[in-house]
């Protein structure tokens, strides 16, 4: 006699891990029990040493991170994180002024919602998130060599990026925007192209986010709005990958 019961266990693939850092209890019970019927593993964090320290411990493959906790706050937890993770990170912000998304995006945030929001959209995004192709997405046609372009070396199958020899610790998001930018050095992608490339076609927000990540990554790569080597503005159609000098 077969027991299905057995048998889906054993083929269920295993569940992402979810930290939800936030100092609202409700709000924190809320967010992680939509999490939790979706399937995944969750710990809750109250602030943001606490946050640190179980992210370290749960390894987890997303955080959704409050801007506004007590002790350090999400800006400072977001540093730390991508000191020793490239899990993905939601920001979760009450105030809605640009300077707070564009501060947090740039420490390293993939994401941001702004409070009040639908449980039911955070735990879409974050599903879309998880759903991103990450090597095939951006391989050359022909091969799956490491491209070069002047002196930056980026290695899609292996994820590593050099720069004159030295790795450039990305985030995921930027790693997976300049290998779609680099594996089509001869596109000029709209930010429209750009969501649907590295967010994924299920994700809702807006192409606002894509100007933020590319201006970290050119922080990474050294490049400013004078001195395009790397990643290039079109203006009025969105970005391409530059050719080094």
């Amino acid at each position: 006699m077969i027991d299905n019961g057995s048998m889906t266990a054993a083929a269920a693939p295993p569940a992402f891990r979810a930290l939800v850092v936030e100092d609202e209890p409700a709000l924190a019970d809320l967010v992680a029990d939509y999490l939790t019927r979706d399937g995944f593993e969750v710990e809750i964090a109250r602030d943001g040493e606490e946050a640190v320290r179980r992210a370290r411990s749960l390894d987890p493959d997303v955080v959704v991170l409050d801007l506004g906790l007590p002790g350090i706050d999400g800006i400072e937890v977001c540093r730390q994180l991508r000191t020793f993770s490239d899990c993905y990170v939601v920001m979760l912000t009450a105030r809605a002024e640009e300077v707070d998304k564009l501060v947090g995006l740039t420490v390293g945030a993939d994401d941001y919602m702004t409070k009040p929001f639908s449980p039911r959209e955070l735990v879409a995004r974050i599903r879309a998130m998880l759903r991103r192709p990450r090597v095939a997405m951006a391989a050359p046609s022909g091969g799956v060599a490491p491209i070069s372009i002047g002196d930056l070396t980026v290695d899609i199958p292996a994820r590593e990026v050099t720069l004159a020899g030295e790795p450039v610790a990305l985030t995921r998001t930027e790693f997976d925007l300049l290998a779609v930018l680099a594996g089509r050095p001869h596109a000029v992608l709209s930010r429209a192209a750009l969501l649907e490339a590295v967010w994924g076609g299920g994700w809702g927000g807006d192409e606002h986010l894509v100007d933020v990540h590319v201006l970290h990554l050119r922080q990474k790569l050294g490049d400013t709005a004078e001195r395009q080597q790397y990643v290039r503005t079109v203006r009025g159609v969105g970005y391409r990958i530059g050719t080094g000098v």
